[in-house]
Order: structure tokens, then C-alpha cells, then sequence
């Protein structure tokens, strides 16, 4: 049972006030104006120059496909979809999926805030589920830390990878994974039907939710989501699907755009983005003033695929704020609930936030406002899971 913390002081987002926080047996259990220390025993954190946020949620990446710690590749040059997925190849080379890379990599994401992650692990005949059970492990290990879900990611696609169908059925009653995924059912794996039917129905038999890849841009990718849309509701798992990426968001016209959004929130459809720097934003405010769940994540971070990502969430929610030129507190804001209450509400975290009855994950840092906080992206001075403090940097 961990000891009572009270932090005080702080300024609660997204409450947007300052206030005083009680934390018992790893649960708030109070915010009020003030709160006498004398009546609290336990630690007291003095955050009157700081921010107290909810813990950062990565809501999309593949820790088993990470390289953090390891080798440096000075040449990673695969540019389009398929040359990046042929990178598989390459995986036994490196030594991947690696337990070690994983496992340091989510220790650093926890020291940025980080303190749920969604992770989507390559399933196919070549890897079979050993990804899913290193990660499953890696997860274990670090479970006073960090929360870890899976998701069965089919990387090399399911019609066109003659097997998965079945690991997938496997892999969606193991331990940890919440999710089946999919990838591009039209442009990657030639069979949108196909794909669609084999991982509604994996889901279906298993009461795991789905999270498909979907790179297609344009009306190919348009038309997919809206046909993505139509299997959610002969599913009946409205609430449970999301569509990663989701390029053609950022790729069609505002009217097509603006019919998407619509159906998305009708069929209660969510959406994560990474950002990716060679691609259109999607639009933010449109999908948000639908209605839609609007989550955020680093997807690859130092790996085959890309060099880039650091772990912090903080960052993708400045690099969000960045990119849409927002200037304004008021809108940069928006960056910050996404990368917090926006995935936490689309990967359906219990009890996540900020208020009495909540589980005490917390990250406090050194900000006056959730605008500046996402600019300057400070040191966390606190990180909190649980209820108990698991990382405090000996200086700012």
C-alpha cells in the first residue's frame, strides 16, 4: 500500500486552477484550496511554481520494432509503405524484437511522463507471437512504472500473409493484448473485404477492440474509413474501433472531410495521430467539434522505419501545436488534452483524470500554464504512478 502524498499548490489541469492535491493508497482522494500538511502524514510536494497533468498516454507505438540503446543506423532510406514493411527482413539482424531496447526505451518514456502505453506488436508466420510474449514480459518488468497494451498488429497484412488469420485468433486471448489490428486493407494487402472480415470477426470471437493501420490517402483511404464504419456497425462495436493515421483525413476535401468526421463519431470511431512530417494535419478542431476521440502518439521511435521520436509525449503535443500555428494558450491547450484525456478517453483508460476517486498517475513540471508547459516542454519534476513517486530528477 503506498503512503499518502499531498501535493501543494499546483496548478490542476485540466481543472485550470491552483489547488491542493491529496493522494492516498495510490488514489486521489481530494483537491481543495488548501489542505493542512499537519493533518497529512506523508510527503509533501511543493509545486507552487509548477503544472500537475494527469500521466502522458502513448497512445501508437512498437516498442518491439525499436532500436533505443542499441545499434545507431546511419542510412535508413525505405520511403514508401511496402519498402518499409519489406524491412522485416532485416530483423533478425539486429536482433529484433529485442527485450533490452524495448525495455529501455519505456523506462526513458516513463522519466518524459509517460505512464500508459499502447503498443502495436508485429504479428505474421515469420515472428509468429514471440513479439507479443517478449513485450508481454518487457511490460511485467516495468508494470510498477508503467501500464503496457498490446495490440496484434498484422505488419505484413493478413490476406496476403497466408497464416496470420489464425496467429491473430491466438494472439487476441493472450495476456495483454487488447486490440487487433490491421494495416492499408485496400492499398497494402489488396482485399479491404478480406482483411476487414477476418479482423472484425477475430475481435468479434475474442472481445478485443480494434486498431487498424490506415495509410491510404485520398478517396482510397476516404472510402476505406467509411467502409471501416459500415463493419463497426454490423459488428456492433461502435466505441470499439480506431483507425491509426488516417491519412486521408488530412487528403480529401473540407465537405469530404466534414462527412468523415460525421460518420466517425455516428459509429463512435476514434482516431490517432503520430504527425508525421511528410504529411497533411489532419483537422484537429473539425474531428474534436464532431464528437470524434482524437488520441496521439510517437509511432516509430529509432528504428528501421525512422530515425526520428523521442518518447516524449510532450513533444508530439508541441510538434501538434507547432505545425497548426497555434499562438494561443487557449489553443495550444487543445494539444495538451489530447495527448492526455484524448487518448486516455480513446484507449478507454479506467478511472484516468485529475479528480477525487481517480488512480493518482501524475505528472508534476515546472510551468505556469498547459501553454507553456507544451512550449518549453521542462524537465517532469515529479512522476507519479499509483500513488508513489517513480522518478524525480536530482535537479531541474
Amino acid at each position: 500500500m503506498s503512503k499518502s502524498i499531498l501535493i501543494k499548490n499546483g496548478y490542476i489541469f485540466p481543472l485550470g486552477a491552483r489547488a491542493d492535491m491529496l493522494i492516498r493508497n495510490g488514489v486521489i482522494d481530494s483537491v481543495a484550496p488548501s489542505i493542512d500538511p499537519a493533518e497529512v502524514p506523508g510527503e509533501v510536494i511543493d509545486a507552487a511554481d509548477c503544472i500537475v497533468i494527469p500521466g502522458l498516454v502513448e497512445a501508437h507505438c512498437h516498442l518491439d520494432k525499436t532500436l533505443w540503446s542499441g545499434p545507431w543506423l546511419a542510412e535508413r532510406s525505405a520511403s514508401t509503405i511496402a519498402e518499409r514493411i519489406a524491412l522485416k527482413a532485416k530483423n533478425a539482424e539486429y536482433g529484433l524484437p529485442n527485450a533490452t531496447y524495448a525495455d529501455t526505451l519505456l523506462r526513458h518514456m516513463v522519466s518524459l511522463g509517460t505512464t500508459h502505453v499502447r503498443t502495436h506488436t508485429d504479428v505474421d508466420p515469420e515472428v509468429g507471437l514471440r513479439g507479443i510474449e517478449l513485450i508481454q514480459e518487457v511490460g511485467d518488468r516495468a508494470a510498477d512504472l508503467v501500464s503496457v497494451e498490446q495490440v496484434a498488429f498484422p505488419q505484413s497484412g493478413v490476406v496476403k500473409a497466408p497464416g496470420t488469420h489464425a496467429l491473430l485468433r491466438k494472439a487476441a486471448r493472450m495476456q495483454g493484448v487488447v486490440a487487433i489490428g490491421g494495416v492499408d486493407p485496400a492499398g497494402y494487402d489488396g482485399d479491404p473485404h478480406g482483411q476487414l472480415r477476418a479482423i472484425f470477426e477475430v475481435a468479434d470471437e475474442a472481445g478485443c477492440k480494434i486498431d487498424i493501420h490506415l495509410h491510404d490517402p485520398g478517396t482510397l483511404g476516404a472510402w476505406e474509413l467509411e467502409l471501416i464504419a459500415q463493419y463497426t456497425k454490423a459488428h456492433g462495436m461502435q466505441n470499439r474501433v480506431t483507425v491509426s493515421h488516417a491519412f486521408a483525413l488530412g487528403t480529401v476535401e473540407p465537405a469530404m472531410q466534414q462527412r468523415l468526421a460525421e460518420t466517425l463519431a455516428e459509429h463512435g470511431i476514434s482516431i490517432i495521430t503520430a504527425l508525421p512530417y511528410d504529411r497533411p494535419l489532419l483537422p484537429t478542431n473539425m474531428l474534436l467539434e464532431a464528437g470524434v476521440a482524437l488520441g496521439m502518439g510517437n509511432d516509430n521511435i529509432d528504428d528501421l522505419w525512422s530515425a526520428f521520436g523521442t518518447g516524449d509525449m510532450l513533444e508530439r503535443a508541441w510538434l501538434l501545436a507547432y505545425r497548426s500555428e497555434w499562438r494561443k494558450d487557449a489553443h495550444i491547450r487543445t494539444a495538451l488534452d489530447i495527448v492526455t484525456t484524448g487518448s486516455a478517453s480513446v484507449l478507454q483508460l479506467d478511472r484516468y483524470g485529475v479528480s477525487p476517486g481517480c488512480k493518482a498517475d501524475l505528472v508534476v513540471a515546472r510551468a505556469r500554464t498547459p501553454g507553456e508547459l507544451v512550449v518549453k516542454r521542462p524537465r517532469r519534476r515529479w512522476v507519479i504512478k499509483n500513488g508513489v513517486v517513480i522518478h524525480q530528477p536530482a535537479s531541474d
